[in-house]
C-alpha cells in the first residue's frame, strides 16, 4: 500500500457506537425512490434503504464500505462513520487491495456512482450488497457523520508533531 497516494485512500475510523445511534425508521417512498435512482443510471446493483443499511452497518466486522465521492464531497456532506475513499476512476487499479472476504457496500451522494462502482466490484467477483447515496440516506432520517476540514495551522501543527514524533 505504500504506491496508493494518500489522496486517494483515506480510512477514517469511528467507534461502533455511532451505529448505534442510529435508529431504523425510513420514510415511505425510499423503495420507489430507490428503483428510480437505479432506472435512470442503467446500473444493476441494489439501492440499499435506510434500514437495510443500518442493519448491514450494525455487524461491521465482516463489512468494507467503499465510499467513491471525492474527499471535498465527503468533507462538506458527511459521510459514515468508517469507509475506504477511493473514486471510481481509480477503483479498477485498487482492486487488489480490496478484501474480497468482506461485504462491500458502495456509497456516493445519491448512489449513482456507487451503482457503477457496485457493479464493477460485483463483475469481478466481490461480493456486493448494495450502493447508497449519502444524501437520500440522510433524508430518509440516517445519521452522517461530518468531520471537519483541519485549518492550515492545525494541518501544519499535526504534521510537525509527527515529525518530531518519528525523529525520537
Amino acid at each position: 500500500m505504500k504506491n496508493i497516494p494518500r489522496s486517494a485512500i483515506i480510512v477514517v475510523l469511528a467507534t461502533t457506537a455511532a451505529y448505534a445511534q442510529q435508529s431504523v425508521h425510513s420514510g415511505s417512498h425510499a423503495p420507489r425512490e430507490q428503483a428510480q435512482v437505479a432506472a435512470s443510471t442503467g446500473f444493476k446493483a441494489h439501492v440499499l434503504s435506510r434500514p437495510e443499511l443500518d442493519k448491514l452497518l450494525a455487524q461491521p466486522s465482516g463489512l468494507l464500505v467503499i465510499d467513491v465521492r471525492r474527499p471535498d464531497e465527503i468533507a462538506s456532506i458527511g459521510g459514515l462513520p468508517v469507509y475506504l475513499n477511493v473514486q471510481v476512476k481509480d477503483l479498477e487499479g485498487r482492486l487488489p487491495w480490496i478484501p474480497r472476504e468482506r461485504t462491500i457496500i458502495t456509497v456516493s451522494n445519491h448512489a449513482k456512482r456507487a451503482g457503477a462502482a457496485a457493479d464493477l466490484l460485483s463483475a469481478r467477483g466481490f461480493k456486493v450488497a448494495g450502493a447508497v447515496g449519502v444524501q437520500t440516506y440522510e433524508q430518509q432520517g440516517g445519521t452522517l457523520t461530518k468531520v471537519p476540514v483541519p485549518t492550515r495551522q492545525q494541518a501544519a501543527a499535526s504534521q510537525a508533531r509527527a515529525a518530531s514524533g518519528a525523529a525520537k
